[in-house]
């Protein structure tokens, strides 16, 4: 593993990279967003910039990821930790790969559980679509996708135009947020819409 290649390239959906760790909080955030994902890898003792600044205490940094990891992440994640030095600084690199029991929910300063998926180089929080895409895409039970109207007119919307939200669909068919919610959730599973998230926004596409 280049360190040094992958601290170039900068962070992503699959690096992030973290000075010293402040708050257990935040970096299950981190964690939760890369189990539900495709896993990733954390560089403590990193800055923002890219800039080499290794850890203080390697033993403080790993015993906040673990608590994190044990209490703040639910189910609880097993980071796995690697240490590596660079320009003589000690780089601490935290790999979390990809869950299969998601989705994981990290705890809020709230006291709340909240999902997160990793969108670019954030920590976003997860809608109830990707949520339950994300329960269900663990289940071996397949999807039986049922090709009704509101079905049909979903995918003739998307063959004249490029995305529709969750709004729009509603709208579209006159139909409950619930109703569509649930319609979206079988088409993404079974590979026929994609959804995309931002931190903006969330709309689908045809697959």
């Amino acid at each position: 593993m280049n360190i040094k290649k992958l601290i170039f390239e900068g962070e992503g959906v699959t690096l992030d990279f973290k000075k010293t760790i402040t708050s257990c909080e935040k970096i299950a955030r981190t964690m939760v967003s890369f189990a539900n994902n495709k896993g990733g890898r954390l560089l403590i003792g990193v800055a923002d910039d890219g800039t080499i600044k290794g850890v203080k205490s390697e033993d403080e940094e790993r015993y906040m990821i673990t608590k994190a990891a044990q209490f703040f992440a639910r189910p609880a994640l097993e980071p796995v930790f690697e240490e590596v030095y660079l320009d003589d600084k000690l780089v601490l690199v935290v790999e979390i790969k990809e869950s299969d029991s998601k989705p994981h929910y990290a705890l809020a300063e709230d006291g709340k559980w909240w999902v997160y998926v990793r969108v670019k180089d954030k920590s976003v929080l997860a809608s109830k679509i990707v949520v339950d895409v994300l329960k269900r895409s663990a289940d071996d039970n397949g999807v039986l996708i049922e090709y009704s109207a509101n079905e049909k007119a979903l995918l003739e919307y998307l063959d004249k135009q490029e995305r529709i939200n969750v709004k729009e669909y509603c709208n579209l068919l006159k139909l409950t947020r619930r109703n569509a919610q649930r319609i979206l959730v079988n088409m993404v599973l079974s590979g026929v819409i994609r959804v995309h998230t931002t931190e903006k926004e969330e709309y689908y596409t045809a697959a």
